[in-house]
């Protein structure tokens, strides 16, 4: 099978986000390993599930003790925003056969999603599927190297090293990209400010009270143009 030179522009497209992605799974792997995780189970999570943001706050309730219907709770709602990234992606994808496509559904992330994305409106002329395979490969074999990197590290990093900045860098970049019309610039304000100012609530609810009402007030501001535009 060939590969097409799409994949590999995908890769190279794929390569400065690494930087916040490759410390964010190697504190993945840390916190995985930390909350009683045997290296085996770390990575098998890491493997199967792949989502990085609902992993690292499925092992923070691990070691507050919380339910595991919150546990659940929590992740499902992370993770509602593949959802969101999957319908976006389609137009670009659904002529794919039903395994390619599986396949490649296996391998979303924000990373992926963001570079594809913002390739695929620049750029007419490209394979979609060779260049998102290329950029989702590219995050995925990064992300499971540093997991076990952080996995076998465990509890000998220093906290001292600081690695919390890599959380919010690995998605900064992609925010920003993200933000062209107001719909989304409401979305990510309200979103936020709920998040900082239910901090305190317990279980980490606060973020699954953030993220319902940001995609509300997304939806409100969208609606609220659409009207607009109609009725002028």
């Amino acid at each position: 099978m060939r590969i097409d030179k799409d994949f590999f522009a995908g890769a190279r497209g794929s390569l400065p986000i690494l930087i916040g992605v490759i410390p964010f799974a190697m504190i993945t792997g840390v916190a995985a390993v930390s909350v009683g995780l045997t290296f085996s189970e770390t990575m098998g999570m890491s493997v199967v599930v792949f989502a990085g943001a609902s992993q690292l706050v499925v092992f923070q309730l691990m070691g507050a003790g919380s339910p595991w219907l919150i546990m659940v709770l929590t992740a499902w709602v992370i993770n509602l925003r593949f959802t969101m990234y999957s319908a976006t992606l389609a137009p670009y994808l659904q002529k794919l056969p039903t395994w390619q496509k599986a396949a490649l559904a296996y391998m979303l992330s924000d990373q992926a999603f963001g570079v594809s994305l913002s390739y695929f409106v620049a750029n007419e002329k490209v394979s979609h599927r060779w260049f998102y395979f290329g950029a989702a490969l590219t995050v995925w074999v990064a992300w499971q190297i540093s997991t076990v990197v952080g996995a076998l590290l465990g509890a000998l990093v220093p906290s001292s090293w600081g690695f919390d900045f890599a959380f919010p860098l690995s998605f900064m970049a992609l925010m920003f990209a993200a933000l062209r019309d107001r719909p989304t610039v409401v979305a990510a304000l309200a979103g936020g400010l709920i998040a900082v100012l239910a901090k305190g609530l317990p279980y980490n609810t606060g973020l699954v009270l953030a993220t319902f009402l940001g995609i509300a007030a997304g939806y409100l501001a969208e609606s609220m143009k659409t009207l607009r535009e109609v009725t002028a």
